[in-house]
Protein backbone atom coordinates (compact mmCIF):
# COMPACT_ATOMS: atom_id res chain seq x y z
CA UNK A 1 0.00 0.00 0.00
CA UNK A 2 1.57 3.17 -1.08
CA UNK A 3 1.28 5.52 1.81
CA UNK A 4 -0.31 8.83 0.68
CA UNK A 5 2.00 11.71 1.76
CA UNK A 6 -0.09 14.86 3.77
CA UNK A 7 -0.20 17.60 2.05
CA UNK A 8 -0.67 21.06 3.70
CA UNK A 9 -3.07 22.75 4.42
CA UNK A 10 -4.27 25.49 2.11
CA UNK A 11 -2.75 28.65 3.30
CA UNK A 12 -5.40 31.83 4.18
CA UNK A 13 -4.82 35.25 3.24
CA UNK A 14 -4.30 37.17 6.14
CA UNK A 15 -6.03 40.27 5.78
CA UNK A 16 -5.26 44.22 6.89
CA UNK A 17 -6.13 44.59 10.55
CA UNK A 18 -9.15 47.14 11.01
CA UNK A 19 -8.80 50.04 13.17
CA UNK A 20 -10.61 49.71 16.00
CA UNK A 21 -11.67 53.32 16.22
CA UNK A 22 -12.66 52.99 12.38
CA UNK A 23 -14.74 50.28 13.25
CA UNK A 24 -16.16 51.52 16.65
CA UNK A 25 -17.56 54.66 14.15
CA UNK A 26 -19.08 51.88 11.84
CA UNK A 27 -21.30 50.37 14.73
CA UNK A 28 -21.80 53.51 15.50
CA UNK A 29 -22.89 54.74 12.92
CA UNK A 30 -24.91 51.43 12.02
CA UNK A 31 -26.79 51.87 15.45
CA UNK A 32 -27.41 55.92 14.54
CA UNK A 33 -28.81 54.98 10.86
CA UNK A 34 -31.55 52.90 12.93
CA UNK A 35 -33.09 56.07 15.17
CA UNK A 36 -35.32 58.35 12.26
CA UNK A 37 -35.22 61.65 14.73
CA UNK A 38 -31.34 61.58 14.94
CA UNK A 39 -31.25 61.24 10.73
CA UNK A 40 -33.52 63.94 10.45
CA UNK A 41 -31.31 65.97 13.04
CA UNK A 42 -28.54 65.46 10.62
CA UNK A 43 -30.21 66.27 7.60
CA UNK A 44 -31.55 69.73 8.78
CA UNK A 45 -28.00 70.14 10.72
CA UNK A 46 -26.43 69.24 6.97
CA UNK A 47 -28.48 71.80 5.38
CA UNK A 48 -27.74 74.80 7.38
CA UNK A 49 -23.98 74.09 6.66
CA UNK A 50 -24.75 74.07 3.19
CA UNK A 51 -26.64 77.57 3.73
CA UNK A 52 -23.96 79.09 5.71
CA UNK A 53 -21.26 77.98 3.11
CA UNK A 54 -23.48 79.47 0.40
CA UNK A 55 -24.12 82.49 2.68
CA UNK A 56 -20.49 82.93 2.20
CA UNK A 57 -20.41 83.56 -0.74
CA UNK A 58 -22.99 86.61 -1.23
CA UNK A 59 -22.91 90.21 -0.83
CA UNK A 60 -23.99 90.84 2.60
CA UNK A 61 -23.01 92.81 5.37
CA UNK A 62 -20.66 90.25 7.76
CA UNK A 63 -21.68 92.90 10.69
CA UNK A 64 -24.89 95.01 10.49
CA UNK A 65 -27.70 94.14 8.64
CA UNK A 66 -28.52 96.19 5.64
CA UNK A 67 -30.95 99.27 6.44
CA UNK A 68 -33.47 99.73 3.74
CA UNK A 69 -36.26 102.64 3.17
CA UNK A 70 -39.42 102.18 1.76
CA UNK A 71 -40.59 104.76 -0.30
CA UNK A 72 -44.51 104.90 0.51
CA UNK A 73 -45.60 106.25 -2.78
CA UNK A 74 -48.64 107.45 -3.40
CA UNK A 75 -49.81 107.99 -7.11
CA UNK A 76 -45.87 108.41 -8.46
CA UNK A 77 -45.19 110.90 -5.54
CA UNK A 78 -41.73 111.53 -5.10
CA UNK A 79 -39.65 109.52 -2.72
CA UNK A 80 -38.61 110.01 1.07
CA UNK A 81 -35.87 108.29 1.18
CA UNK A 82 -32.45 110.07 2.28
CA UNK A 83 -29.41 109.29 0.04
CA UNK A 84 -27.48 106.46 0.64
CA UNK A 85 -30.31 104.23 1.60
CA UNK A 86 -31.74 101.33 -0.07
CA UNK A 87 -34.85 101.82 -1.03
CA UNK A 88 -37.80 100.21 -2.25
CA UNK A 89 -41.32 101.25 -3.72
CA UNK A 90 -44.11 100.40 -1.15
CA UNK A 91 -47.75 102.27 -1.22
CA UNK A 92 -50.37 102.20 1.53
CA UNK A 93 -53.21 99.83 1.78
CA UNK A 94 -56.69 101.37 0.43
CA UNK A 95 -54.24 103.19 -2.60
CA UNK A 96 -53.77 102.15 -5.81
CA UNK A 97 -50.16 101.00 -7.08
CA UNK A 98 -47.61 103.64 -8.42
CA UNK A 99 -45.84 101.35 -10.62
CA UNK A 100 -44.62 97.42 -10.85
CA UNK A 101 -42.82 96.46 -8.54
CA UNK A 102 -44.05 98.60 -5.48
CA UNK A 103 -45.23 96.43 -2.26
CA UNK A 104 -48.04 97.36 0.21
CA UNK A 105 -47.48 98.37 3.61
CA UNK A 106 -50.93 98.24 6.20
CA UNK A 107 -52.80 102.01 5.76
CA UNK A 108 -51.04 103.99 9.02
CA UNK A 109 -47.57 102.13 8.51
CA UNK A 110 -44.95 102.73 6.80
CA UNK A 111 -42.27 99.22 6.28
CA UNK A 112 -44.30 96.55 7.03
CA UNK A 113 -44.01 94.93 4.33
CA UNK A 114 -45.04 90.96 3.36
CA UNK A 115 -42.88 88.41 1.92
CA UNK A 116 -42.26 89.53 -1.53
CA UNK A 117 -43.09 85.70 -3.43
CA UNK A 118 -44.95 86.17 -6.50
CA UNK A 119 -46.12 83.66 -9.23
CA UNK A 120 -47.14 85.84 -12.01
CA UNK A 121 -44.15 85.46 -12.95
CA UNK A 122 -42.32 83.31 -10.33
CA UNK A 123 -40.16 85.38 -8.58
CA UNK A 124 -38.89 85.91 -4.89
CA UNK A 125 -38.88 89.61 -5.01
CA UNK A 126 -36.53 91.64 -2.91
CA UNK A 127 -37.79 90.71 0.88
CA UNK A 128 -38.56 86.82 0.38
CA UNK A 129 -38.98 86.57 4.06
CA UNK A 130 -40.53 90.05 4.49
CA UNK A 131 -39.39 93.09 6.47
CA UNK A 132 -37.97 93.43 9.81
CA UNK A 133 -39.13 96.65 10.98
CA UNK A 134 -37.48 98.97 13.36
CA UNK A 135 -40.82 100.93 14.04
CA UNK A 136 -43.79 100.52 12.17
CA UNK A 137 -44.28 104.32 12.10
CA UNK A 138 -41.02 104.69 10.68
CA UNK A 139 -40.29 103.81 6.85
CA UNK A 140 -37.05 102.02 7.72
CA UNK A 141 -36.22 98.65 8.03
CA UNK A 142 -34.43 95.17 7.59
CA UNK A 143 -34.22 92.74 5.28
CA UNK A 144 -35.05 89.56 6.84
CA UNK A 145 -33.90 86.75 4.21
CA UNK A 146 -29.96 88.64 4.56
CA UNK A 147 -30.56 88.58 7.98
CA UNK A 148 -31.05 85.19 8.95
CA UNK A 149 -28.57 83.91 5.62
CA UNK A 150 -25.42 86.10 6.77
CA UNK A 151 -27.05 84.55 10.49
CA UNK A 152 -26.75 81.06 9.76
CA UNK A 153 -22.69 81.38 9.14
CA UNK A 154 -22.45 83.44 12.54
CA UNK A 155 -24.58 81.13 14.46
CA UNK A 156 -22.22 78.30 13.03
CA UNK A 157 -18.94 79.93 14.07
CA UNK A 158 -19.83 81.39 17.63
CA UNK A 159 -21.60 78.28 18.91
CA UNK A 160 -19.07 75.53 17.31
CA UNK A 161 -16.25 77.84 18.26
CA UNK A 162 -17.00 78.12 22.42
CA UNK A 163 -18.47 74.54 22.40
CA UNK A 164 -15.41 73.04 20.99
CA UNK A 165 -13.13 75.06 22.72
CA UNK A 166 -15.02 74.77 26.11
CA UNK A 167 -15.19 70.77 25.31
CA UNK A 168 -11.48 70.53 24.86
CA UNK A 169 -10.08 72.32 27.88
CA UNK A 170 -12.59 70.57 30.06
CA UNK A 171 -11.88 67.32 28.52
CA UNK A 172 -8.15 67.85 29.72
CA UNK A 173 -8.48 69.37 32.57
CA UNK A 174 -11.14 66.67 34.10
CA UNK A 175 -8.81 63.94 32.50
CA UNK A 176 -5.73 65.27 34.22
CA UNK A 177 -8.13 65.78 37.64
CA UNK A 178 -9.97 62.49 38.01
CA UNK A 179 -6.34 60.51 36.94
CA UNK A 180 -4.22 61.54 38.50
CA UNK A 181 -6.70 61.99 41.71
CA UNK A 182 -5.35 62.96 45.39
CA UNK A 183 -4.90 66.43 46.13
CA UNK A 184 -4.55 67.63 42.51
CA UNK A 185 -7.72 66.24 41.77
CA UNK A 186 -9.46 68.06 45.27
CA UNK A 187 -7.38 71.08 44.19
CA UNK A 188 -9.20 71.57 40.57
CA UNK A 189 -12.19 70.74 41.50
CA UNK A 190 -12.56 73.65 43.68
CA UNK A 191 -10.81 75.60 41.10
CA UNK A 192 -14.13 74.27 38.76
CA UNK A 193 -16.27 75.01 41.69
CA UNK A 194 -15.48 78.32 41.78
CA UNK A 195 -16.00 79.12 37.79
CA UNK A 196 -19.51 77.12 37.94
CA UNK A 197 -20.47 79.60 41.22
CA UNK A 198 -20.10 82.78 38.62
CA UNK A 199 -23.28 84.05 37.48
CA UNK A 200 -22.94 83.22 33.26
CA UNK A 201 -25.31 85.80 32.09
CA UNK A 202 -23.55 88.36 34.42
CA UNK A 203 -20.14 87.66 34.04
CA UNK A 204 -20.52 87.24 29.96
CA UNK A 205 -21.80 90.87 30.08
CA UNK A 206 -19.62 92.35 32.23
CA UNK A 207 -16.79 90.51 30.64
CA UNK A 208 -17.61 91.78 27.01
CA UNK A 209 -18.45 95.63 28.39
CA UNK A 210 -15.28 95.81 29.86
CA UNK A 211 -12.47 94.30 27.72
CA UNK A 212 -14.39 96.12 24.65
CA UNK A 213 -13.44 99.67 26.55
CA UNK A 214 -10.24 98.58 27.51
CA UNK A 215 -9.48 97.08 24.62
CA UNK A 216 -11.52 98.18 21.57
CA UNK A 217 -8.68 96.04 18.79
CA UNK A 218 -6.65 92.99 19.65
CA UNK A 219 -4.23 90.57 18.46
CA UNK A 220 -5.02 93.84 15.00
CA UNK A 221 -8.35 92.65 14.60
CA UNK A 222 -11.08 95.29 13.13
CA UNK A 223 -12.98 96.64 16.38
CA UNK A 224 -16.02 94.36 15.28
CA UNK A 225 -13.87 90.80 14.76
CA UNK A 226 -12.45 91.67 17.95
CA UNK A 227 -15.92 92.46 20.06
CA UNK A 228 -16.98 88.80 18.13
CA UNK A 229 -13.82 87.54 19.63
CA UNK A 230 -13.91 88.75 22.71
CA UNK A 231 -17.46 87.67 23.42
CA UNK A 232 -16.13 83.98 22.17
CA UNK A 233 -13.57 84.01 25.20
CA UNK A 234 -16.56 85.23 27.60
CA UNK A 235 -18.04 82.41 27.10
CA UNK A 236 -15.46 79.58 26.80
CA UNK A 237 -14.36 80.87 30.27
CA UNK A 238 -17.77 79.90 31.37
CA UNK A 239 -18.16 76.92 29.38
CA UNK A 240 -15.54 74.27 30.07
CA UNK A 241 -16.60 73.75 33.72
CA UNK A 242 -19.45 71.92 32.92
CA UNK A 243 -17.11 69.52 30.35
CA UNK A 244 -14.77 69.25 33.23
CA UNK A 245 -17.02 68.11 35.89
CA UNK A 246 -18.84 65.49 33.10
CA UNK A 247 -15.39 64.18 32.14
CA UNK A 248 -13.83 63.90 36.05
CA UNK A 249 -16.72 61.61 36.59
CA UNK A 250 -16.28 59.23 33.06
CA UNK A 251 -12.31 59.33 33.98
CA UNK A 252 -13.02 58.23 37.93
CA UNK A 253 -14.38 54.62 36.34
CA UNK A 254 -12.03 54.54 33.39
CA UNK A 255 -9.42 54.28 35.35
CA UNK A 256 -10.17 51.28 36.82
CA UNK A 257 -10.45 49.24 33.81
CA UNK A 258 -7.85 46.33 33.79
CA UNK A 259 -7.02 47.82 30.32
CA UNK A 260 -5.34 50.78 32.41
CA UNK A 261 -3.86 48.59 34.63
CA UNK A 262 -2.20 46.43 32.02
CA UNK A 263 -0.78 49.82 30.75
CA UNK A 264 0.36 50.63 33.51
CA UNK A 265 1.89 47.26 34.88
CA UNK A 266 3.75 47.63 30.81
CA UNK A 267 5.57 51.00 32.27
CA UNK A 268 3.64 53.56 30.12
CA UNK A 269 4.06 57.08 31.22
CA UNK A 270 1.29 58.86 32.88
CA UNK A 271 1.16 61.14 30.16
CA UNK A 272 0.75 58.05 26.92
CA UNK A 273 -1.75 56.41 29.49
CA UNK A 274 -3.94 59.67 29.72
CA UNK A 275 -3.76 60.45 26.21
CA UNK A 276 -4.17 57.04 24.93
CA UNK A 277 -6.68 55.02 27.18
CA UNK A 278 -8.09 57.57 29.53
CA UNK A 279 -8.87 60.56 26.99
CA UNK A 280 -10.18 58.22 23.92
CA UNK A 281 -12.63 55.93 26.53
CA UNK A 282 -14.17 59.04 28.46
CA UNK A 283 -14.59 61.26 25.18
CA UNK A 284 -18.32 60.21 24.80
CA UNK A 285 -20.06 61.74 26.63
CA UNK A 286 -18.11 64.53 25.71
CA UNK A 287 -19.90 64.38 21.97
CA UNK A 288 -23.38 64.23 23.54
CA UNK A 289 -22.85 67.03 25.70
CA UNK A 290 -21.61 69.21 22.83
CA UNK A 291 -24.44 68.49 20.41
CA UNK A 292 -26.57 69.77 22.98
CA UNK A 293 -24.93 72.93 23.75
CA UNK A 294 -24.76 73.69 20.25
CA UNK A 295 -28.00 74.46 19.96
CA UNK A 296 -27.98 76.73 23.36
CA UNK A 297 -25.56 78.86 22.79
CA UNK A 298 -28.63 80.98 20.07
CA UNK A 299 -30.86 80.74 22.19
CA UNK A 300 -28.40 82.21 25.56
CA UNK A 301 -27.39 84.98 22.91
CA UNK A 302 -31.36 85.63 22.37
CA UNK A 303 -32.43 86.44 25.22
CA UNK A 304 -29.03 88.77 26.26
CA UNK A 305 -30.32 90.92 23.09
CA UNK A 306 -33.80 91.04 24.31
CA UNK A 307 -32.90 91.74 27.45
CA UNK A 308 -31.35 95.01 25.98
CA UNK A 309 -27.81 94.07 26.58
CA UNK A 310 -25.39 95.18 23.77
CA UNK A 311 -23.20 92.33 23.02
CA UNK A 312 -22.71 92.61 19.43
CA UNK A 313 -20.65 95.29 17.45
CA UNK A 314 -23.90 96.86 16.13
CA UNK A 315 -27.80 96.81 17.33
CA UNK A 316 -29.05 94.84 14.56
CA UNK A 317 -26.44 92.34 13.93
CA UNK A 318 -27.05 88.76 11.85
CA UNK A 319 -27.07 86.52 14.03
CA UNK A 320 -30.10 83.94 14.55
CA UNK A 321 -30.23 84.23 18.27
CA UNK A 322 -30.26 88.34 17.86
CA UNK A 323 -32.60 88.78 15.19
CA UNK A 324 -35.32 86.67 16.82
CA UNK A 325 -34.67 88.96 19.55
CA UNK A 326 -35.23 91.88 17.81
CA UNK A 327 -38.64 90.23 15.98
CA UNK A 328 -40.04 89.75 19.68
CA UNK A 329 -38.67 93.20 20.99
CA UNK A 330 -40.80 94.73 18.15
CA UNK A 331 -43.78 93.00 18.53
CA UNK A 332 -44.31 95.49 21.81
CA UNK A 333 -44.70 98.16 19.22
CA UNK A 334 -47.03 96.05 17.19
CA UNK A 335 -49.50 95.60 20.16
CA UNK A 336 -49.40 99.18 21.36
CA UNK A 337 -50.61 100.48 17.59
CA UNK A 338 -53.78 98.01 18.19
CA UNK A 339 -55.10 100.84 20.37
CA UNK A 340 -54.95 103.27 17.99
CA UNK A 341 -55.62 101.70 14.38
CA UNK A 342 -56.40 97.90 15.06
CA UNK A 343 -53.86 95.16 15.21
CA UNK A 344 -52.11 94.51 12.27
CA UNK A 345 -49.08 91.53 13.60
CA UNK A 346 -45.87 90.43 11.00
CA UNK A 347 -46.25 87.27 10.99
CA UNK A 348 -43.53 86.99 9.09
CA UNK A 349 -41.29 88.92 11.37
CA UNK A 350 -41.99 86.55 14.21
CA UNK A 351 -42.55 83.29 11.90
CA UNK A 352 -39.31 82.97 9.87
CA UNK A 353 -36.66 83.78 13.10
CA UNK A 354 -38.05 81.63 15.65
CA UNK A 355 -38.44 78.95 12.36
CA UNK A 356 -35.03 78.92 11.95
CA UNK A 357 -33.71 79.35 15.46
CA UNK A 358 -36.33 76.21 16.51
CA UNK A 359 -34.85 73.78 13.63
CA UNK A 360 -31.27 74.46 14.57
CA UNK A 361 -31.70 73.83 18.38
CA UNK A 362 -34.64 70.66 17.42
CA UNK A 363 -32.10 69.35 15.47
CA UNK A 364 -29.02 69.23 17.54
CA UNK A 365 -31.62 67.72 20.03
CA UNK A 366 -32.47 65.11 18.15
CA UNK A 367 -28.94 63.89 17.07
CA UNK A 368 -27.86 64.08 20.52
CA UNK A 369 -30.56 62.02 21.51
CA UNK A 370 -29.44 59.21 18.75
CA UNK A 371 -25.58 59.83 19.90
CA UNK A 372 -26.35 58.55 23.22
CA UNK A 373 -28.24 55.52 22.48
CA UNK A 374 -25.89 54.90 19.85
CA UNK A 375 -22.75 55.08 21.98
CA UNK A 376 -24.54 53.27 25.23
CA UNK A 377 -23.93 49.79 24.23
CA UNK A 378 -26.75 49.04 27.00
CA UNK A 379 -29.71 51.42 25.31
CA UNK A 380 -28.84 49.41 22.15
CA UNK A 381 -30.19 46.12 23.58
Amino acid sequence: MTEIEPTAAPSVPVGKRVNPRIAQWKRTWYFLRGNTLALIGLGIILLIVIVALYATTTNVSWNAMTEICGTNQVDGGPSTCGPGFISICTYPAGSSPPGPGCYQTPANELSEIAPTWSTHPLSSGPLPLGSLTINPDEQYFFNTYDGLLRGSDWSLIISVSVVATGAFLGLMVGAVSGYLGGSIDEGIMRLVDIFLSIPQVLFVIIFVAVITQVHPTILGLSPSASAMLELIIAFIITWWPFYARVVRGQVLVVREQKYVEAAQASGASRGRIVLRHIVPNSVYPVFIQMSLDVGTVPLFLGILVYLGFRIFPSPYFPEWGSVTALSVVKLQLFLETCQVSGCVIPWWQLFFPGLALFLYAISVNFLSDGLRDALDPRLRR
